[in-house]
């Protein structure tokens, strides 16, 4: 059967559900999460290295001994920043019953590359997760849909918050780069949740206006705590 047309998971179109509701894939799905996240890591050891053109290599760049360290970063903040948000919404979709998929987006990721190498700024559009078979009525299934990535998301900053508060007693030095991760997870999370276009928190909305609006709260408290703990109070205690 051939896939459907690659509408974002904002639209629908007639396709009937699938007998078994069961996670499946395919090579151009498997293309494009493999290219989405290689772009995304690249972009974040661009931004880590300070190998942007207009902000300079700081005496880093890529030639910097710290490399490993900022690529396992950047792979980690892509996997559970980008691709484990896409990968819920497919999850959910398909145990619902629904056709879904990853499809990247070209220029999105071109985008992306742009911004991290000439300013030192992750702005990226990397695809989206398709989803077909969910009419435009059907709220519920779409707010669900929808709601799966920023949990995942808040998930993951939750437990890098609680490794940062770990490391950080113990005086490690890995403290500032969970809280790194917690606030990228965080921020991400919260940011998908607002309520406008295609992002996801305009179907949540639509779907109950109580759960978004607890949902983007508790996000948006993380993504603070975060981005205190990591850039104003250099603890994850917020103070010390």
């Amino acid at each position: 059967m051939s896939n459907p047309p690659p509408y974002g998971y904002t639209y629908s179109w007639s396709y009937a559900k699938p007998p078994a509701r069961r996670v499946t894939t395919s090579r151009t799905e498997i293309r494009d999460i493999v290219i989405a996240y290689a772009v995304i890591t690249l972009d974040i050891i661009l931004i880590l290295t300070g190998s942007s053109a207009l902000l300079g290599t700081n005496g880093r760049g890529l030639l910097s001994s710290a490399l490993p360290l900022y690529a396992a970063v950047a792979a980690t903040t892509g996997f559970t920043g980008f691709l484990a948000h896409e990968l819920a919404h497919k999850v959910v979709a398909q145990r619902r019953g629904y056709w879904a998929e990853f499809r990247m987006s070209t220029w999105g990721l071109t985008l992306s590359l742009i911004t991290s190498y000439l300013a030192g700024l992750l702005w990226a559009i990397p695809g989206a997760t398709m989803v077909g078979g969910i009419g435009q009525e059907n709220r519920r299934d779409w707010g669900l849909t929808s709601l799966a990535g920023p949990l995942v998301n808040v998930t993951f900053a939750l437990a890098f918050y609680a490794a940062a508060v770990a490391t950080f007693l113990a005086n490690s030095w890995t403290a500032p780069w969970f809280l790194f991760l917690a606030y990228i997870n965080g921020w991400f999370g919260a940011f998908n949740m607002i309520p406008f276009g295609p992002l996801d928190g305009a179907k949540v909305l639509r779907w109950n206006a109580g759960i978004w609006a607890a949902a983007f709260a508790g996000i948006a408290v993380v993504a603070a705590a975060s981005f205190l703990a990591l850039f104003y109070f250099q603890s994850p205690f917020l103070a010390w």
